[in-house]
C-alpha cells in the first residue's frame, strides 16, 4: 500500500555521517527506523519527545505541537531494517532493540558481515555494543508491511552480499528509495572492503537491474551524502550511468 505524505527525517549520524532515516506514517503514528548505525540515545530522544538535535533534513513536523496539529499524538516504531550490516549503518542496533520491542530486518546474506561490527569499528577506535543478531530476514522482491508502511525490497549486491534498496511507494507524491551504498550522488559503494563480497561488476549489474527500471523522479537517500534521483543519476552517474566510460581500478566511494 502507498503512503500518502510520508514523513522522512535524515539523520547523519556517527564518525562517517551515515544516514539513519526515520520514516513515520502520520495518520498512523507508525515508525520504522532504518540503519540505525550511531547517535541512538539521538534518535530516540527525538522520536519520543522532539528533544535534543533534531534531523539534518526532514519533511515533516519540527515539535510536539506540529505534530498533534497533524492529527497524531505520539509516534510508535514498529520495526528496525537495514540496508546492509557494515557497522556504520548497524552498530547501534542493539541499542534500539533494547528500547524497542520489535524485529530487526536484514538480508540473511549479510549475518555474517553483522557479526564483525564491533571489530571492524575498534580498527577505527571506536566502541560498539555486542553485534545484534536479526530476528527477521529480507529477501529479493518481497514486500513487507511495517504497521501501515509498506516496503518493496530490491537486493542489490556488491557492496556486500546481503545489500537491499528499500523502495516507500507514496501515493501523492514521488516515490522514495533508501539505498544504503549501494548508490550515491555521483557515485558508489566501495566493493574493496573485506570481508564484504564487494565486486563492482556485481554492484554494477544490480544498479543497472534493479533500480535504473524505477521511476526518475525517485527520490534517492544514499547512505552517506546529498539526496538525488533515479533519473539523474541514471543519465549522469560517471561510473554507472549512460554516459559512463570504462572503470578499470575504480573502487567505489565510503563505507
Amino acid at each position: 500500500m502507498k503512503l500518502e505524505s510520508p514523513w522522512i527525517e535524515s539523520f547523519m549520524v556517527g564518525d562517517l555521517q551515515m544516514r539513519c532515516s526515520v520514516v513515520t506514517d502520520l495518520a498512523t503514528g507508525d515508525t520504522i527506523i532504518i540503519d540505525g548505525g550511531s547517535e541512538s540515545e539521538r534518535i530516540i530522544s527525538w522520536i519520543e519527545g522532539f528533544d535534543g538535535v533534531g534531523p539534518n533534513w526532514s519533511t515533516g513536523p519540527q515539535s510536539q505541537e506540529d505534530m498533534q496539529e497533524s492529527g497524531v499524538l505520539s509516534r510508535k516504531v514498529v520495526a528496525l531494517v537495514n540496508t546492509h550490516a557494515h557497522y556504520d549503518h548497524s552498530g547501534h542496533i542493539p541499542n534500539l532493540l533494547q528500547r524497542y520491542d520489535v524485529d530487526w530486518y536484514l538480508h540473511e546474506d549479510d549475518y555474517f558481515l553483522q557479526t564483525l561490527a564491533k571489530t571492524s569499528a575498534a580498527r577505527r577506535g571506536i566502541s560498539l555494543p555486542e553485534p545484534a543478531e536479526a530476528t527477521q530476514k529480507i529477501s529479493d522482491e518481497q514486500t513487507l508491511d511495517f504497521g501501515s508502511i509498506s516496503l518493496k525490497i530490491l537486493h542489490t549486491p556488491g557492496h556486500t552480499l546481503g545489500g537491499c534498496c528499500l523502495l516507500l511507494g507514496v501515493s501523492d507524491g514521488p516515490d522514495h528509495l533508501f539505498v544504503g551504498d549501494t548508490l550515491f550522488a555521483g557515485s558508489v559503494g566501495r566493493t574493496d572492503l573485506p570481508n564484504t563480497g564487494g565486486d563492482f561488476e556485481v554492484l554494477s549489474h544490480s544498479i543497472k537491474t534493479k533500480l535504473w527500471p524505477l521511476k526518475p523522479d525517485t527520490v534517492v537517500h544514499p547512505g552517506h551524502g546529498p539526496l538525488t534521483s533515479i533519473g539523474v543519476e541514471k543519465l549522469t552517474n560517471p561510473y554507472v550511468g549512460q554516459s559512463s566510460q570504462s572503470n578499470d581500478g575504480f573502487i567505489g566511494k565510503y563505507m
